[in-house]
């Protein structure tokens, strides 16, 4: 028995595709943005002695990587469980 999600039974679900990806790369983008920017920061603020803005850039850089990982890992993860329903 093949099983699939039956993505033309939603009706408007060609704009809701564009919008999702309009949004996952917006998402990306600005991950990305924040994750160079609090590189600079931490470094910065490492080299001056700022401990405290040092703490804090360092959690924005960790924090904005794993946001860039979860983005950028979501369709994968999403492609994976539509490959495996289709083998059940």
């Amino acid at each position: 028995m093949d099983v699939f999600p039956d993505f033309g039974g939603v009706g408007g679900a060609g704009d809701l595709t564009a919008v999702i990806g309009a949004l996952l790369t917006f998402v990306l983008i600005i991950a990305v943005l924040m994750l160079i920017i609090c590189a600079i920061t931490w470094a910065i603020a490492t080299a001056n002695g700022h401990h405290g803005a040092a703490s804090k850039a360092r959690i924005g850089a960790w924090t904005a990587l794993g946001a860039a990982i979860l983005a950028g890992g979501a369709v994968t993860w999403l492609n994976w469980l539509i490959n495996l329903g289709s083998t059940l």
